[in-house]
Formats: C-alpha cells, structure tokens, sequence
C-alpha cells in the first residue's frame, strides 16, 4: 500500500475508493522501512470509510492487525453524525497499565527477588479462567460495575491517592450494569483480582534511565528506583459485553445501510439506542478493569511488605498512574479550528493529553498525562508524558506497548529448543508463569523493538520521553 511521507515520523495512506478521510501512520523511517503489516495498513484504510470520522484513520508504530480495527488503530467520530463500533475497542475492554513506585532500591531488592518473585506469583492468580480472593454477591458486582477502582479503595484495598492519579479518576460514569448479559456478570463475579493470561502481566522493575529529570521529578521517579507495573484488564466480563455486542451489532448494522469493507467492523450510530447500550456496557466493562487493577497492585503492596518485612512507611509505594488503552470516550478535541465533541476509539493505543488539560490530575497538571509504555519482558518499559502536539495531530493519543510481530503459532515455532526463561535469567530477570506455552508465545522476540516504538513517538512529538525501566521480576499467566 502506497504511504506518502509527511515528516520523518508521519506517513499518510492517500485516500482511495471509499475512504472519507486518509490513513496517518505515525512511525520512523526505520520502521517504515521493515513494515510488514500489509493486512493492518488495509484495516487502517477500511477503518478511513466509516461514517462520521475525523480528520484521519491513525495507527501507531506498534501497529499490528486485529479484529476489524487494527491494534495500535486511533479513529475519531462526530459524536452526532458518526459511529461507535466494539472492534475499535477490543475485546479485553480498558486492558491497560497501572505502575507504582517505591522508595525502594535494586541493591535493597535484589537480594530477596528470588523470593519476591515467588510470592507474588502465590498472591496474584493468574492464566486462563483463574479466579480471586473476592468474591462478589449480586449486589456489590452491581456496586463494582457502576464505581470502578472507587470501589476497592472504599474496600480497603487501596489509597484515595490511586483513584487520583487514575484515568477519569478510575470510573466511568456513563456505566449502566442493566446492559450487561446474565452471562458477563457470572463470569465477572469469579474473577476479580486476577491477572489472566496471555500477555498480561506483573513486572517488578528498576528505573535505569531518565530523560527529563523536571517530569520525572514530578511523577515521583528517581534513578535506581524500584517499581511495579501492572498490564491486564476486564477479563472475562469483557470479553463477554465485546462478544454480545458483535453478535448484536452484525445483525444491526444491516438496517443501517452502511457500506462496510469488512463485517469486523460492525457498529452502531454512537446517538442511537444501540450506540448507547454498547457504550454503557463498555463503561462497565472499564470500571470493572480498574478495581481489577486496583486490587492487584493493593497484593502487590502487601506482598513486598511480606517479603521485605518492613512497613508501609518503608515500603513507601505509591501509584504514578493508571491508563488504559482498549477503550472508547467521550471527548473535545479541536478539528479544524473548532471544537468538537468527538468518540475516540483507542485500541492498542494510550491516551496523551497536553500539560494544562483538565482531565489530568492536579498532581501532573503543570507537566502532561503520565503515559505508561510496557515493552516485552526481557528489554525495558518506558514512562513517557503527553504534548500539545498529540492533542493537534493525534486526538491525544500514542502508542501502548512494543506490539506484537510474531504471531503466537510463530513464536511457539521459533521457541524450539530454547529454555526463555534462562536466557532471560541470564540477563537477571526473574520470572514465573501458568500456562505451558505462554513463555514461547510471549517471549521478547515476538514483540517489536521498543526502543524504536517509543523513539517513533517520541520523533513524531505525540509524547516525550521520560524514564526507562529496566525489569528484574515478571509473573505472567
């Protein structure tokens, strides 16, 4: 597919046949140079033609293909004339990344990782189907739908300070449990505080670089720092509340007469009764993805303090942030020179709202959105802070992670013969898993260089870069 450059960093899909508007791959030469992802640059292209978007169908460098939207996709629609579609959300709904720092160092940690690793491993469930400590009566799954992360805190399992420095401060108010299947609620009360499986994961890491020292000042991050990262999301309920509105929404979308290029991307008019039944129950779906991860990094807290002996004090370990990066809302941005209420689709991608914007919390106002990039178990994650330049050019958003390149089938194959977990032992990282081919189907050469995704970004100006973490422990399902 033809991509026209438009900077070092930017590529443009020119519009074709059906296509409203263009495709924009935000991307570096070098990466554009090794792009394989045909089938994705189509699914950006065919996201171009659905009625109501915005200035450009987008993807980011970790850009792979996925269910109609491709993963890494960012897609605006006038929230009057335009749609919403569960393919440009996912089907794990608001998975996303929650990372905390401690006052702790690797040379004070390092010693106990082996047992550090172990216990989180038997504190934290984890693979597929695994089930929680909490569990949930009829009435408080109802409470957890509607409040999100609010509510664990109000359970005791956690600080107000981590509903704070939450994405929509960890809730989602448009939620309405009455649009959730009898089936998504069932599977949503057994698995609560469970990681999942897949690429979700717990990494305890150490910050091994800084690249500005005022921002990483700010979100409470220092050199040698040792902290926690969190990756998982709606588990089951939202897979669930995806596969009941796909079913709907393929039967729906026919009455609309809407030309679609792919049946993937089935969808409904975002003001339409339909629309809105999606929308509460991705709400709820979301919520339910943030007392998930408030409850799993409230183990993780109890877990260190088990393992190190020591006390909160000590410990000292407070959440920077919580963003997720499956989602659809509800925002204002400027479109041609005006502003305009618009429904953004994420999916594979992160939000990266500008210093000054009032949906960042107080404590990061002055210095942008804390952006969490998680890599691929044996590199490094990286922080990174949201500019004016994404709020201009991208929605506000960047990319979510390393994003895959082998496909798990391919990635089991190229395991052969190999033990990862001693290659990544031999690089002093530490790690404890469920599933029997999760390792091979997860393991660091299935994923993209991460320094270049984030590099890209960065290029592009659509975040800036401010600490990488270096991991020393991951459990993973």
């Amino acid at each position: 597919m033809e991509l026209t450059p438009l900077n070092p960093y930017c590529y443009e899909i020119p519009r074709t046949g059906d296509m409203r508007v263009p495709g924009r791959i935000f991307m570096s030469r070098r990466m554009v140079a090794n792009l394989t992802e045909a089938e994705a640059l189509k699914q950006v292209a065919n996201v171009a033609t659905l009625p109501g978007i915005l200035t450009a169908a987008m993807a980011m460098p970790d850009m792979h293909w996925g269910y109609g939207f491709p993963i890494g996709g960012v897609a605006a629609f006038d929230w009057n004339t335009g749609i919403i579609s569960p393919g440009g959300v996912g089907y794990d709904i608001n998975c996303g990344v929650r990372l905390a720092g401690t006052g702790l160092t690797e040379k004070e940690v390092r010693p106990v990782a082996d047992r550090l690793v172990e216990a989180l491993f038997q504190n934290i469930p984890t693979g597929v189907g695994s089930t929680g400590s909490v569990k949930l009566s009829a009435k408080e799954e109802m409470k957890v739908l509607r409040q999100g992360g609010r509510w664990a805190v109000r359970q005791g399992m956690g600080e107000p300070s981590d509903v704070e420095r939450t994405e929509d401060g960890g809730c989602m108010t448009e939620a309405d449990p009455t649009t959730i299947s009898q089936r998504a609620l069932e599977r949503g009360a057994k698995q609560l505080g469970t990681l999942g499986s897949g690429n979700h994961f717990l990494e305890v890491g150490v910050v091994d670089e800084i690249f500005d020292e005022d921002i990483a000042r700010a979100f409470g991050l220092f050199d040698g720092q040792i902290t926690v990262l969190l990756h998982t999301g709606s588990r089951g309920l939202g897979y669930q509340v995806c596969d009941d509105s796909l079913a709907f929404m393929n039967k729906h979308v026919k009455t609309l007469g809407i030309r679609l290029p792919d049946r993937q991307l089935a969808c409904a008019m975002i003001r339409s009764a339909a629309g809105e039944r999606y929308f509460s129950a991705m709400a709820c779906a979301a919520n339910y993805a943030w007392a998930n991860r408030q409850i799993l990094l409230h183990r993780a807290r109890e877990t260190f303090m088990q393992v190190l002996g020591i006390g909160p004090r000590d410990l000292a370990m407070r959440q920077v942030y919580d963003i997720c990066h499956n989602i659809a809302k509800r925002e204002t941005h400027t479109v041609d020179g005006k502003p305009q209420t618009v429904c953004v689709h994420r999916k594979g991608a992160t939000r990266a709202f500008a210093p000054g914007h009032p949906a960042i919390c107080d404590a990061y106002r002055s210095v942008g959105q804390p952006i969490l990039i998680p890599g691929d178990m044996g590199t490094a994650s990286y922080v990174l802070a949201g500019t004016q330049r994404a709020m201009e050019e991208s929605f506000g958003s960047t990319c979510h992670g390393a994003g895959r390149v082998l496909s798990r089938k391919a990635a089991k194959k190229k395991s052969r013969g190999r033990a990862i977990h001693r290659e990544l032992a031999e690089k002093g990282i530490l790690v404890k898993w469920t599933g029997r081919s999760t390792l091979a189907e997860e393991m660091p050469d299935a994923y993209k260089d991460i320094d270049q995704v984030v590099e890209s970004v960065h290029g592009a100006g659509i975040s800036k870069k401010v600490a990488r973490l270096r991991p020393i422990c991951v459990i993973k399902g």
